[in-house]
């Protein structure tokens, strides 16, 4: 991909435009200033949403705003929505807790390869260097490697990949299904080929493995995995688990998919909405 294509980034968020503008801020320090911001917004209520719509980041981002009523935990469905807002030919994925370096952007353009999807990776933060984050006392972005190796030091970064840069190449490519790993909160995918698997699925449902399913049926139509380590790592900013009632319900019809060569969601991106509910604002 050349540096100056444009690139759609998809931000899921829920109730945390502290977190979000946090994201946004990282975005607008971007060294490559040739990408596009749809906020996939679960269903905030309208005092976070103000608080986004009215920053001065979201408007020099010149952000679309795609919320739909809160029905519970439906990250397939509000993805959708959000990719169905984008203008580029490719997409990356982003959630509203994952602050990117300054060069994310140059990194995934980087990585982008016909027949491959990038699998990012996160950089874990502890609730102390978060609060700072938060109420800005600290500053994440294009810090040196002396000021992360303190915070690894002291605890409040799990790991110090993204401060190398490893250049792109034939390892970075598995051509086997995995499902370890596998991190929609970071991921690069043409659009072409999110289509091709008409997207997320929405019959999944509350949190857990929509990505993992996303990812195996990209698989099923020959699309890679291609690991984004130490080149397109996000800062994850700390919060509470969220319930996880879920998982194992959808955990086992990614299994079961595993059989299969479902290539299509059953519930997905192209579906016709019928009084669509959606509400889509530009800044």
């Amino acid at each position: 991909m050349n540096a100056s294509d444009l690139v759609s980034v998809v931000i899921t968020t829920y109730n945390r435009s502290d977190a979000l503008l946090a994201v946004l801020h990282g975005l607008s320090l971007q060294s490559d200033r040739h990408f596009e911001v749809i906020v996939a917004d679960d269903g905030s209520l309208a005092k976070h949403r103000q608080l986004i719509v009215g920053s001065d980041v979201a408007k020099f981002l010149r952000v679309v705003h795609v919320w739909h009523p809160d029905i519970g935990f439906t990250a397939a469905r509000i993805r959708n929505r959000g990719v169905a807002a984008a203008s580029s030919g490719y997409v990356v994925f982003l959630d509203g807790d994952c602050v990117p370096d300054v060069d994310f952007i140059a990194q995934h353009k980087a990585l982008a390869q016909a027949g491959c999807f990038v699998n990012g990776s996160r950089v874990l933060l502890s609730p102390e260097l978060t609060q700072r984050v938060l109420d800005g006392t600290e500053q994440i972005c294009g810090r040196s490697k002396l000021f992360w190796i303190k915070q690894r030091a002291l605890g409040h970064a799990s790991k110090l990949t993204h401060l190398l840069r490893l250049s792109d190449g034939a390892r970075r490519v598995r051509r086997e299904f995995s499902w370890k790993g596998i991190r929609s909160c970071n991921m690069g995918v043409w659009k072409a080929d999110f289509e091709r698997v008409d997207g997320f699925d929405e019959s999944f449902i509350g949190w857990g493995h929509e990505d993992a399913d996303f990812v195996l049926r990209l698989h099923h139509c020959g699309v890679m995995r291609k690991n984004g380590f130490c080149a397109t790592e996000v800062f994850h900013l700390w919060h509470k688990e969220a319930s996880r009632n879920n998982e194992l319900q959808n955990a086992e019809l990614v299994r079961e998919r595993v059989k299969t060569v479902l290539v299509r969601s059953t519930l997905g991106y192209s579906q016709k909405r019928v009084n669509d509910d959606a509400v889509i604002t530009r800044l």
